[in-house]
């Protein structure tokens, strides 16, 4: 089968490394793009490239002041991604509480 498009949905997109960093990045506010080349390290083309694929899937929002492009992470659409990795973090605490709860038994026993 046939991998789907970055740009296909949201899930895809934040599949590439470089794209969590970006979102990360933006989370605490919104910023142009030379800031995120500067504080990523990454060159301004894969930048741009990067906010691309995030702008067509939704993840981030774009505002023009003059001659400047300020990006900003879309929380509306993270919230799907966020659900989904809910239902994993419910299950990894789950598994350690088990794990806590079987050393402190053991514990006990010795």
């Amino acid at each position: 089968m046939a991998r789907a498009s970055t740009t296909s949905d949201a899930f895809n997109a934040v599949a590439e490394p470089r794209r969590r960093d970006i979102l990360s990045f933006l989370v605490a506010q919104e910023r142009p793009v030379n800031d995120i080349v500067a504080s990523l390290g990454l060159p301004q083309p894969s930048v741009s490239k990067h906010l691309r694929v995030l702008l067509e899937v939704g993840l981030v929002d774009v505002r023009r002041d003059g001659r400047q492009m300020f990006y900003r992470t879309n929380a509306n659409a993270i919230r799907p991604l966020h659900e989904w990795t809910s239902t994993f973090e419910r299950y990894w605490r789950h598994q350690l509480t088990r794990i806590k709860e079987r050393a402190e038994a053991n514990e006990l026993q010795s």
